[in-house]
C-alpha cells in the first residue's frame, strides 16, 4: 500500500508534540489496516473518509482518500472538529 500525505497534512503534523504523535501513530496504523474504517462523506466532500479519534484527550479527525483499484492512500487533513470541514471543502 501506498500512504501520500497532502503538504496541508505534512504541515499539520510539523505542529504536533511527541506525545500527540504517539495518538496519531496509532490512528494511522488502524487506518492503515482497515482502510474503510473511517466514515464516508458525502455532497461536497464525496469520497473522502474521515476518522474520529482521541489525541490527548481531544476529539480529533483525519480526513483520507482511499483508492482501492490502485491501492493508494491519501492523508489530507488533521484537525479538530472546529471548522475542520470548512478548511477541508477549500
Amino acid at each position: 500500500m501506498h500512504v501520500l500525505q497532502t503538504a496541508t497534512f505534512s504541515k499539520q503534523i510539523k505542529k504536533l508534540h511527541p506525545n500527540q504523535k504517539k495518538d496519531l501513530d496509532r490512528a494511522l496504523t488502524e487506518i492503515i489496516t482497515h482502510p474503510l474504517i473511517g466514515a464516508m462523506k458525502k455532497g461536497d466532500l464525496d469520497g473522502i473518509h474521515v476518522y474520529k479519534f482521541s489525541m490527548v484527550k481531544q476529539l480529533t479527525l483525519i480526513a483520507y482518500q482511499w483508492c482501492e483499484d490502485s491501492n493508494r492512500l491519501i492523508l489530507l487533513s488533521l484537525g479538530s472538529h472546529e471548522n475542520f470541514y470548512r478548511d477541508l471543502k477549500k
